[in-house]
This record gives structure tokens, C-alpha cells and sequence, in this order.
């Protein structure tokens, strides 16, 4: 009985390991990961249980042009282990709303079986209302968020299945000073999707240093003959708390003072700037002082200009300064364009 039962569950074990297509994993990959969850068997049981035993049964489909084989469930193929229930079934409805204004196309249709698992479990219940969910949920980004890069399915597919498995890739990039096609060995050592764009984060040929690559720009990619190169030491939140996104102009972070409107007060105090910020309310006034430790970082900067007439920078000074110096060259390109009209 226990064998039975052992083997019940390494069969469903396996089952969610398989990928759905075009995305497939490899036999030796497929036993790797078994083994991980417990389950160690050698690579002509494993096959076997693929070909013979989950084959005959579920939609299973093998690339047996290359060894090792590679196997995958076809496209179409919903299945859900275990069964999606009603809560999960609503998270991931919000989810897909959310998702659609981050990531590429491509990348959230990876996750398009179970938002339309989810949606048909809803739809089906039309006797307590859970149908019309997904018709009365949105998720709004904050600020203007750009339409996500297109990024092409076959290149997200290698690249992912590079970083999985260490592999390099060979690419075709497009580069965005020069203008022109370079071809390169990446040894990817991670993703980050940054607003619309994703980023390949990757050593390049022989080098040790970490560059960022757009992932809608890379035109073609393959899996690479060359040996691995792995980065040792490479921490993938300390690189991002480094500044390598943020645009970090001091390492040590600063703290701001400024007089705000009051309807920027009231977004402050739901949503807080940083955990030591505070709101003080000045006398005479219905504005407030808030203070704050921020990073000294491009994208705060970048927040204030976009607060305009709402926000009143007392300090850092120099950031006084830099909001000061861009809004008068706003005022003075408006001043020229209206100058430019009355002209004509």
C-alpha cells in the first residue's frame, strides 16, 4: 500500500513539474527536481513513467529531436493540482488586471491557463453573484504607466530556461546608444521588471561586471555551447539596493523637509513616503511639514517634480536647488513657445 501511494504521489509531483509548451524541461532536469521533493528513481523509470504510464493519459508531448528529450503538456491543456478554489480563484482574477500593466504579453501569457481556469470556476457560479467579479474589479497603476515593451515568446522561453538551468545564451542585441546589432555570450544572473520594460541582468562574454540588458531588444537568442560563468558573490537585492535602478546619487540616505499641500498631506499619511516620515501641521496654514529619510536617489527627485506647486522643498538644499533650477527652464520653454505663437 505504501508503495502505491509513493508512487500516486511522485506521478502527481510530476505532473506539476511538466511545463506547458513551447516552454519544455529535459529528463535529466525533470529527475533533478524529483529528487529535491524526495523522490529519487533512475532516468529509465522517470522515462517511463512519462512515455507509458502519464502519456497514455494526459496530453503529454515530447521533443525528441536532441537528447536529452525534452518534454512539455500541450498549450491548450488546463489542469489544476490541486483544484483552484474559490479565493484563489478571485486573488488571481485581480492578478491578471494587475499583471497586464507590468509585465510583456508574452510573459503574463505564461500564467493565462490559470487566469482562464479561474475565470471559468467564477462564471460558473452565477447563483451567488462571484460571476460578475471579474467585470468589477481593475487594478490602476500609480502614475502614467507605459503600454509594457513587446518581447518575444521564443527569447523569453530560452532566456528563462538559461537562468533556471546556468546556462549562457548567445544574442543578437540591439544596442540603444550605438544603434546598432551586437552579438554577445550572456551568462544570465537575473531578471528585474523595472515599470514597462524587463531586464536581463547578465557578464558578458569574459567579463565580471554586471550589465543590464532590455529584454525586448534582444532579437534572437540561443542556448550557448560556451561554459557557464557563474558571478560569485552576486546578491540580486543588493544589487538593486545599490542604487543599479534607482539612479543612486549618494550612498547614505537624506533626510527631506518640505511643506506640502494638503491634499498631498492626506496621501502621505495612507500611503508614507518612508517609515520615519512624519506630518507636522504649520501654524496659519493648512498646509503640513513633513520630514522624512529617503534615499538620495533620481526617483525621489523624480516624485517631487511631479508633486509641482504641491510641494515646497526645504531641504536637502541641494535638491532645493535642482527642483528650482528645472522649474524655471519648464517656465522659460513655455515662455519661448508662447513667444514662438504670438510670432506667427
Amino acid at each position: 500500500m505504501s508503495d502505491t501511494r509513493d508512487t500516486l504521489f511522485r506521478y502527481l509531483t510530476l505532473l506539476q513539474l511538466i511545463p506547458r509548451y513551447p516552454k519544455k524541461m529535459s529528463t535529466p532536469i525533470l529527475k533533478e527536481k524529483l529528487a529535491e521533493r524526495g523522490f529519487n528513481i533512475d532516468t529509465r523509470s522517470l522515462q517511463r513513467d512519462l512515455s507509458q504510464k502519464l502519456s497514455t493519459q494526459f496530453p503529454i508531448g515530447c521533443d525528441d529531436s536532441q537528447k536529452p528529450y525534452q518534454w512539455y503538456f500541450d498549450r491548450d491543456f488546463q489542469c489544476q493540482l490541486p483544484a483552484l478554489d474559490v479565493p484563489s480563484a478571485l486573488t488571481l482574477v485581480l492578478a491578471e488586471e494587475y499583471l497586464k500593466g507590468l509585465l510583456p504579453p508574452v510573459v503574463v501569457g505564461q500564467l493565462s491557463p490559470h487566469f482562464t481556469d479561474a475565470r471559468r470556476l467564477l462564471d460558473e457560479m452565477n447563483s451567488n453573484g462571484l460571476s460578475q467579479w471579474a467585470r468589477k474589479v481593475r487594478a490602476i497603476p500609480n502614475g502614467k504607466a507605459l503600454i509594457p515593451a513587446s518581447l518575444n515568446e521564443m527569447t523569453w522561453q530560452i532566456v528563462s530556461q538559461a537562468l533556471l538551468e546556468q546556462k549562457p545564451v548567445d544574442v543578437v542585441y540591439l544596442s540603444r546608444t550605438s544603434k546598432t546589432k551586437k552579438h554577445f555570450i550572456l551568462h544570465p544572473q537575473g531578471l528585474v521588471s523595472r515599470h514597462s520594460v524587463t531586464y536581463l541582468l547578465a557578464t558578458v562574454d569574459d567579463y565580471d561586471d554586471i550589465r543590464q540588458f532590455a529584454m525586448h531588444r534582444i532579437e534572437t537568442a540561443a542556448l550557448s555551447k560556451a561554459t557557464w560563468r557563474p558571478l560569485h558573490g552576486f546578491d540580486l537585492d543588493n544589487y538593486i539596493a545599490g542604487g543599479a535602478f534607482g539612479y543612486l546619487q549618494g550612498q547614505a540616505p537624506v533626510t527631506l523637509v518640505a511643506h506640502v499641500a494638503p491634499q498631498v498631506a492626506w496621501l502621505l499619511s495612507e500611503t508614507p513616503l518612508s517609515e520615519t516620515q512624519r506630518l507636522t501641521p504649520l501654524s496659519d496654514s493648512n498646509w503640513q511639514q513633513l520630514e522624512a529619510e529617503v534615499p538620495d536617489d533620481q526617483q525621489t527627485l523624480w516624485w517631487l517634480m511631479a508633486m509641482g506647486a504641491n510641494i515646497n522643498v526645504r531641504a536637502p538644499a541641494a535638491w532645493r536647488e535642482t527642483l528650482k533650477a528645472n522649474a524655471e527652464q519648464v517656465l522659460a520653454h513655455y515662455q519661448s513657445t508662447l513667444v514662438a505663437q504670438e510670432t506667427y
